[in-house]
């Protein structure tokens, strides 16, 4: 079966949400979801999306970016982020989106390496705010139609030019064609044991790019976020989001004892807790609120007090027991200012792309607003180039053996991060 458009997105979290929306309602848009629309990293963010408040703010926005990124940061690419970031979330709020406000006003939180509060946020599940937000929106529009369950195994291509995408669905391969293709397939939390992320995210678009000579960028910078809930299981690990330390709640070790700044950049802290718990033979440290209003903190983290009660514990009274867990991944398939990849017609954004913009360590809430700024470049740069670019048909290779390509992706991405990170080749999932 043969499928036809003008733009092919991989992916329906907010990079490929937001870059379908930010096209021309006169293209044809497919999107493509790996599993139901919802399993994204996007729908499970709980802080916020990080924003220059006003002109002001913007050289400190930049300056925390790149002391979290231990200045290996691209400076360009950080300005960018910076520069457009109030303009994306007024679009947002444009869609439908419903941040926290006062009056009328903006409520921002702080995060760790933020010097000030500039976090905007829907009570303590912004992802999910944003992505229903979003998707009603993408529902709304004729011209793009939404494609669940689609298994993308390798790209059509000829000559370093993408022409679309092969795909797998219920045991039968779909070609689609298209002029433009946008990969936004996400992270790579999936390929670990222990991961915040979709268990469905297993760096496919990583694989795709190694099998069809992209150039990747970073591939050793992945992030292990301090504070997700302690549990001996290799389930998906429920993320204890950073602005629960913005709101001042305390790690403390095994005695009760506070032993870090809890508003350190996020390698720093997994860091120390990691050092910690060597230090005192422990499985995990403590997240603390007791100290807090309780009535404010079930009103401000619902999401979070819900999720702890279901495993026995109450917030306002209880500490969480938590540990530190693959969080993010700040490499992937290398990309310029317009989300460009060294492939004509490919464009990559989101966390499966690299522009360099985070460094060695992601900023706090910065990866929803990449998301935004980066994928939005890629939608304007097509709307401006789509008439001018005819679609184009070659004969792709046929799959036999479902299975295994299944299994030669999964090996391809797990054995490119045990290249960069072979001290982490324990964590990684067996293939």
């Amino acid at each position: 079966m043969d499928i036809e458009c003008d733009v092919l997105i991989v992916g329906t979290g907010i990079a490929g949400l937001y870059s379908a929306l930010n096209l021309r309602d006169d293209l044809n848009i497919a999107l493509i979801s790996k599993g139901d629309i919802t399993k994204t990293n996007t729908y499970l963010a709980q802080g916020g999306i990080a924003t220059a408040k006003d002109e002001h703010d913007k050289p400190s926005f930049i300056e925390d970016t790149l002391r979290a990124g231990n200045y290996k940061n691209d400076l360009t690419a950080v300005r960018v982020l910076v520069d457009e970031s109030i303009e994306n979330i007024k679009k947002l709020i444009e869609l439908g989106v419903d941040f926290d406000k006062s009056k009328d006003n903006l409520l921002y939180t702080r995060e760790g390496a933020h010097s000030t509060n500039r976090i905007v946020h829907h009570k303590d599940y912004t992802g999910k705010e944003v992505a229903d937000s979003l998707i009603e929106k993408v529902l709304k529009r004729k011209n793009i139609k939404i494609y669940k369950n689609f298994y993308l195994c390798d790209l059509i291509t000829q000559n370093n030019r993408c022409l679309g995408g092969i795909f797998i669905k219920e045991s039968k391969q779909l070609n689609i064609f298209s002029k433009f293709t946008i990969l936004a397939t996400g992270g790579i939390g999936g390929l670990f044991k222990n991961s915040t992320n979709q268990r469905i995210l297993t760096g496919d678009g990583l694989s795709i790019a190694v099998k069809n000579n992209i150039k990747l960028k970073d591939i050793q910078y992945i992030q292990f976020h301090p504070t997700a809930f302690y549990e001996s299981t290799n389930e998906r690990r429920f993320l204890i989001s950073e602005s629960v330390r913005g709101e001042g709640a305390h790690l403390l070790n095994s005695k009760g004892e506070r032993f870090v700044d809890e508003l350190l950049p996020r390698d720093e802290v997994s860091s120390k807790i990691y050092s910690e718990m060597k230090k005192t033979n422990s499985s995990n440290v403590y997240l603390s609120l007791s100290h807090l209003n309780s009535s404010y903190i079930k009103q401000r983290f619902p999401k979070i007090y819900s999720e702890c009660l279901k495993r026995g514990i109450d917030i306002t009274k209880d500490s969480i027991p938590v540990a530190p867990a693959q969080h993010y991944f700040m490499g992937g398939i290398e990309v310029d200012l317009y989300s460009k990849t060294s492939m004509e017609n490919l464009f990559a954004a989101g966390e499966v792309s690299c522009s360099g913009v985070h460094g060695e360590n992601r900023l706090a809430s910065n990866s929803l607003l990449e998301g935004l700024v980066f994928s939005r470049r890629a939608a304007d740069y097509i709307n401006n180039l789509s008439d001018k670019t005819p679609l184009k048909k070659v004969s792709p290779k046929i799959i036999t053996d479902f299975e295994m390509v299944k299994r030669e992706n999964l090996k391809i991405a797990i054995d490119l991060i045990k290249e960069k990170r072979w001290d982490l080749k324990d964590e990684l999932i067996s293939y």
